[in-house]
């Protein structure tokens, strides 16, 4: 383990908090619990004490959905139709190209936090560097 890593930090890589998702998607929590509804193949799992705790591919699904609604002015039932078109016969470029993104706004969104994480820790009084 390096030391600029926690184990905390090291652990909620696999699952994140709605909170996190939220932030690094660009979107209310609220929304991202009404996508949930409406889209079949959007179910995080839930921690014992029943938060949403979402994985690497749900956060690449909900950019997905974003890009969808936001960007390309789809409706809902437009975007359930196009998502499960695409899981039938998926392009691997636009695949590619959406998940691309997707991974490099989450490896931003860890940079950042780190940075963060240390900047608080160099603050601290007493700390000689």
């Amino acid at each position: 383990m390096s030391p600029l890593k926690t184990e905390p930090e090291s652990e909620s890589r696999l699952y994140r908090p709605i909170s996190d998702v939220a932030e690094v998607v660009g979107v209310k929590p609220h929304v991202l619990r009404y996508w949930e509804t409406q889209f079949s193949m959007l179910r995080p799992r839930k921690n014992r004490a029943g938060n949403r705790m979402y994985r690497p591919d749900e956060v690449k699904l909900l950019f997905r959905i974003k890009e969808l609604l936001y960007d390309r002015r789809f409706t809902i039932a437009g975007a359930k139709r196009h998502l499960l078109d695409q899981r039938k016969e998926p392009s691997p470029q636009q695949v590619e190209l959406v998940f691309g993104e997707a991974e490099k706004k989450l490896a931003l969104h860890e940079v950042k936090t780190e940075l963060k994480q240390l900047l608080s820790r160099l603050r601290k009084p007493g700390l000689r560097v």
